[in-house]
């Protein structure tokens, strides 16, 4: 029954030793892909940026923000001038905190009376907003109690600390991942489109009928990619549909402005689908590059884990995953009701991502037609 079975063994074994990319991929890159997500999945919330608007500008409260930034949770990253300056700063998601000191807080404070304190936090993490709200509000009874001393039974605390959640009051999960998760579906499904129907075109031999004709092949490369836009971009509305029936996740921004961002998007995604298909030879192949690409924009991208806390390193490769930027325009159109004035810059950098990719492809397929 098994006769023979020795001589297939060593001639899969041969067969496996004389490839290098299976070594490679069996044995370095799960090394590298362990080291990598070990160090970027951590739950603990650390430097969550921080603005503050500081009204009393005094040596108390300079303390109360001393104290803050020590708790080593908060990063202070701008005073703003006015309250409605960081609640700007909130929806354009360059801050997760804001902080607002009254004038005569210090006054109130040395006089007997209470004072209290306003705290602005971003509900639409959850996980971050938690973990911001109970430091800020145990360090409000720290001061407190240091103030009262052990004979201040009885008597009414000396801060108050007034947290407000704003965009997800109630703290949903719903309203964290599924914007996000829009996001991440709208990737795999357009990327996975161009990778494989390419490589697919290549098996069966269409593929260098194609070339024959007089087609540039920029040309070629954008005739493949737009058709597929119009796929992602119908993906996209019904999931988005379903997501308001289903999960009562409302989009409170412009509906209009986060159609168009998305398209932007979808080009770099399918242009990443691209040039999978000029490295891939077959679809098991471009199957197997996508799942690559697609581990690490789920964990390093912000879906999940907030990026904060990241290292350095691993932060600076989140920031090259198109993703990224697109789960920040989800979250920031879908709950904060974020404009394109609070949206600029991350339309830039993932617009000028997908010309990167698009030609990075065009010259991969130049490359890979005359080898």
């Amino acid at each position: 029954m098994l006769r023979g079975l020795g001589g297939i063994v060593y001639k899969e074994l041969i067969q496996v030793l004389r490839d290098p990319a299976t070594i490679v991929i069996t044995i370095l890159l799960p090394l590298v892909q362990l080291t990598l997500y070990g160090y970027a999945i951590d739950t603990e919330v650390k430097h969550v940026s921080t603005v503050v608007f500081d009204s009393d500008k005094s040596a108390s409260s300079r303390d109360f923000v001393e104290r803050l930034v020590a708790t080593g949770l908060y990063d202070v990253v701008d005073y703003t001038r006015s309250v409605d300056e960081m609640y700007a700063e909130i929806v354009a998601n360059r801050a997760k905190v804001g902080v607002n000191i009254p004038a005569g807080y210090e006054r109130d404070l040395k006089s007997g009376r209470q004072a209290s304190i306003q705290v602005l936090i971003d509900g639409s993490n959850n996980t971050v907003a938690g973990q911001t709200l109970s430091a800020v509000q145990n360090l409000g009874l720290t001061i407190s109690a240091e103030m009262l001393g052990v004979n201040g039974q009885g008597r009414p605390i000396p801060l108050e600390v007034r947290p407000r959640l704003l965009f997800n009051p109630s703290l949903r999960s719903a309203n964290f991942f599924v914007p996000a998760l829009v996001g991440i579906l709208l990737f795999i499904v357009t990327m996975q489109l161009t990778a494989l129907g390419i490589v697919r075109e290549k098996e069966i031999g269409t593929l260098e009928q194609l070339m024959v004709t007089p087609v540039s092949r920029t040309a070629l490369m954008l005739g493949k990619v737009l058709p597929n836009m119009g796929l992602g971009m119908l993906q996209m509305l019904t999931v988005l549909f379903f997501a308001q029936v289903i999960f009562d996740v409302h989009i409170a921004g412009n509906y209009f402005l986060l159609i168009a961002l998305a398209f932007v998007f979808v080009f770099s995604s399918l242009s990443l689908g691209l040039i999978i298909s000029t490295i891939a030879r077959t679809q098991q192949q471009a199957m197997m590059m996508s799942f690559m690409a697609m581990l690490p924009t789920i964990i390093l991208s912000g879906f999940i884990f907030p990026r904060e806390g990241m290292p350095p390193v691993i932060y600076a490769v989140s920031c090259i995953l198109p993703a990224t930027y697109f789960i920040e325009m989800l979250r920031g159109i879908v709950l904060r009701g974020a404009g394109m004035e609070a949206l600029w810059d991350e339309t830039l950098i993932l617009a000028f991502i997908g010309v990167c990719l698009v030609s990075i492809a065009t010259l991969r397929f130049r490359k890979t037609v005359s080898a």
